[in-house]
C-alpha cells in the first residue's frame, strides 16, 4: 500500500521513474522498486527521505506501513489470538 501510493500519487503525477526518484533521494533503484512492488517495507529512514522529497510528514509514510503490517499480522491468526484480557482488581 505505501508503495502503491508512492507510485500512483507521487511518482506518476510528477513524471518520475523509479530510477530517477531513487537517485534524487540517494538510494538504489532496487530499494525503491522493492517498496513500490510491495516486497519491502517503508523504514523510518525511507519515511524521512520521502517526507523531505514530497513535503509530507514521515508519520504519513510510517502510518501507511503500520496499517499494512497490522492487517498482515491479523491475517496470520497466530498464537496471539489465545491471549485473554487481563482483568484489573478493584
Amino acid at each position: 500500500m505505501p508503495g502503491e501510493i508512492l507510485k500512483e500519487m507521487y511518482l506518476e503525477p510528477l513524471g518520475l521513474s523509479i530510477a530517477a526518484f531513487a537517485e534524487l533521494i540517494g538510494v538504489s533503484r532496487k530499494t525503491i522498486s522493492a517498496i513500490v512492488n510491495g516486497r519491502a517495507a517503508v523504514s523510518v529512514d525511507m519515511a524521512l527521505r520521502f517526507s523531505r522529497a514530497f513535503n509530507t510528514t514521515p508519520d504519513l509514510w510510517l502510518n501507511l506501513q503500520k496499517t499494512v503490517d497490522i492487517w498482515n499480522a491479523r491475517q496470520k491468526k497466530g498464537s496471539w489470538m489465545q491471549i485473554q484480557p487481563i482483568e484489573r482488581a478493584v
